[in-house]
């Protein structure tokens, strides 16, 4: 029989109230609402912490990548029950700190409590102690009938159980009367290793009509101590050059060291090759981040500036395709 280790943070899954939502009081009877899944798997369950996920961070995803790594070999399948808010930031620091992944890891929740009449807490869970029994060495999130590859992820929509999708990256399994799993899979092709370490002093910069460099320029003083940007420009990686010039503070950014990782603010993948307004970025050394996301991009690159100290290895990796985030 496969063991499953179910590790509690928190969530709307087990929240308690009905005007305001606060973390409930957490025990094994989560598992125990699902009794006929006794047949097929052992649970365990452990408490990380029980919070609402906008209060998990840097210092949560390395102690939660540390208890997986810790119990890897006691353990076929991991699940993680998390708040939505912020599942995909925790699922993209999953992937990258855990390297070489040979099990599963399903993060799932709810959009409504378990204790609520109409929820969907318990089918997201039902599911996700399936998945967790499989072949499926990823770190995905599990919701609504879909498995979706977790540094592909985002939250879409915050009144409907459809609450996660990955744009660009179908789904790693389809959950229905059957379940229906993908050819892109991923398999291990390096030995297994954690690397728990994310440095918080990295930010996002969206790049908006109008948006003028004198406003940028007070992020790359010593004060601000910066390591990392993320840029979310327009389409393929355009940005404004005729009056704005943010080709420039990139530039002066990646001089003074700081990385400036390109994510995509919508499907599809980052070409700045292709237009004058993007080439500019490459010139002014960015970094493109492929088809990488928002949330993905962010913790990449927190990873990055925490595990590599070398600037050319840091960028080498920011490079390299590490768990199918960028393609």
């Amino acid at each position: 029989m496969q063991k499953i280790l179910l590790i509690h943070t928190g969530g709307t899954i087990g929240m308690e109230g009905s005007e305001h939502l606060e973390p409930g009081h957490y025990a094994s009877a989560l598992v125990e609402q699902l009794p006929e899944y006794m047949g097929i798997a052992r649970i365990d369950s452990a408490i990380l912490c029980n919070l609402d996920s906008s209060d998990i961070g840097p210092k949560q995803w390395s102690e939660l990548a540390r208890m997986i790594a810790d119990n890897r070999s006691k353990y076929d399948g991991f699940i993680v029950v998390h708040g939505t808010d912020t599942m995909p930031y925790t699922a993209s620091a999953l992937a990258f700190a855990l390297e070489g992944l040979d099990k599963p890891v399903v993060l799932t929740g709810a959009q409504r409590p378990l204790g609520a009449l109409r929820n969907d807490a318990r089918r997201n869970l039902a599911d996700s102690i399936e998945v967790a029994t499989l072949d499926i060495p990823e770190v995905a999130i599990c919701f609504d009938g879909l498995l979706l590859r977790g540094c592909r992820s985002c939250k879409v929509n915050t009144r409907a159980y459809h609450a996660f999708d990955s744009p660009g990256c179908e789904p790693l399994a389809k959950l229905g009367v059957d379940i229906t799993l993908a050819k892109h899979i991923r398999r291990p092709t390096a030995p297994f290793r954690c690397r728990p370490n994310f440095n918080a002093n990295v930010m996002v910069i969206h790049i908006t009509p109008g948006i003028q460099l004198n406003t940028l320029k007070c992020l790359l003083s010593d004060e601000a101590a910066l390591n990392g940007i993320v840029l979310i420009p327009f389409g393929v990686g355009t940005v404004p050059c005729l009056d704005s010039k943010i080709a420039d503070f990139v530039a002066q950014a990646t001089a003074k060291g700081i990385d400036v990782l390109v994510a995509n603010a919508a499907v599809g993948k980052i070409d700045m090759p292709l237009y004058e307004n993007s080439q500019v970025l490459l010139d002014a050394g960015a970094i493109s981040g492929g088809e990488m996301r928002l949330e993905a991009a962010l913790v990449k690159l927190m990873h990055a500036c925490a595990v590599y100290k070398d600037r050319n290895e840091r960028l080498e990796y920011l490079r390299w395709n590490v768990a199918g985030e960028m393609e």
